[in-house]
């Protein structure tokens, strides 16, 4: 997960080419396949996006509130990266409570250009930061960030930082994650900086219980998918027969969530019929976890020069700052 943090991103890159734009031809394409697959980017309609911030508070879930201490701690030493009048760009933004921390330690920061799938939060965040920081051009982009988007006009020759915090990484097969940040290196230009960050390989127990909470919240928002389907496409999902699942596979470093058929049941989504076999699961976020070592080898192989890293005291979530 990430400020949007579990993410908006395609569940591959593989998967994401086969499906058009729309949401409903994405559904029947990836609930016809086997397994079935959701990409995670669908979470975030503006009731996913209220139980994501609501995630980022429980006890369990320790990436935001230690990135957030990251990046509290050292954002001055990270400010040394970021040009004279420089444009921030955010992709995936959610919340705008880290990019803050960056703003207010970075005078030298004269736009920032929140990019995020969901306009409405986009722009209650947007119109907030422009409130709170009015010497900063804010320019929002409401804009799918896995795909090619236009910069504003206004940053066209301003020095770029891309920032991308949240381990939304991780929510990316490693290849897709390398071409992403390929991707960002095309829109944000030569020179460019990317501020990246990253959840590390740690203990089994702390990963599974930050992504299946005592409380059920992440429960909740994953099977928030479900709802979306229903009122969006004319779904007849019955929550009460699923179940969220989510589990650290130690093979493939990664935490997978699944929505997990609890008997055997048809659905109609999208004018279609879908039958699900009990135990039967669809596959819907995966996010991926990273020595340092391991990130910057991706990273060096996407065209990107690691400068810099900050960590936590626990080694639990590690801060990236690279360069073109």
């Amino acid at each position: 997960m990430a400020a949007l943090a579990r993410s908006v991103l395609r569940y591959s890159a593989r998967h994401e080419a086969a499906a058009s734009d729309s949401f409903a031809d994405h559904v029947i394409n990836g609930l016809t396949d086997n397994p079935k697959w959701l990409s995670a980017k669908y979470f975030y309609d503006a009731a996913g996006s209220d139980l994501f911030e609501e995630i980022t508070r429980l006890p369990e879930y320790y990436p935001t509130r230690t990135e957030l201490r990251i990046l509290a701690s050292n954002a001055r030493a990270m400010s040394a990266y970021i040009p004279l009048a420089a444009a921030l760009v955010e992709f995936g933004t959610g919340s705008t409570k880290k990019a803050r921390i960056l703003l207010n330690a970075t005078p030298q920061i004269a736009a920032y250009v929140p990019v995020d799938i969901s306009p409405e939060f986009l722009a209650q965040e947007a119109a907030a930061v422009r409130r709170d920081m009015p010497k900063v051009a804010v320019l929002p982009v409401a804009a799918d960030f896995t795909r090619d988007f236009d910069l504003p006009a206004q940053i066209r020759n301003r020095p770029r930082v891309g920032f991308f915090p949240g381990s939304t990484i991780g929510n990316f097969e490693p290849q897709d994650a390398a071409e992403f940040l390929r991707q960002a290196g095309r829109i944000l230009g030569a020179g460019a900086t990317m501020i990246v960050g990253v959840d590390r390989i740690k203990d089994e127990a702390v990963l599974n219980a930050a992504y299946d909470d005592a409380a059920g919240v992440t429960a909740q928002f994953n099977l928030n998918v479900l709802k979306r389907m229903n009122r969006e496409l004319d779904g007849d999902f019955d929550l009460s027969a699923f179940r969220h699942r989510a589990f650290y596979s130690a093979a493939d470093h990664r935490i997978e969530m699944h929505l997990e058929s609890l008997k055997a049941q048809t659905v109609t989504v999208a004018g279609r019929k879908f039958t699900f076999a009990k135990g039967e699961t669809i596959h819907t976020e995966n996010s991926y976890k990273y020595t340092v070592e391991s990130f910057r080898t991706l990273a060096q192989d996407a065209g990107w020069r690691p400068v810099a890293t900050w960590t936590d005291a626990n080694d639990y979530f590690a801060v990236h700052a690279l360069k073109l």
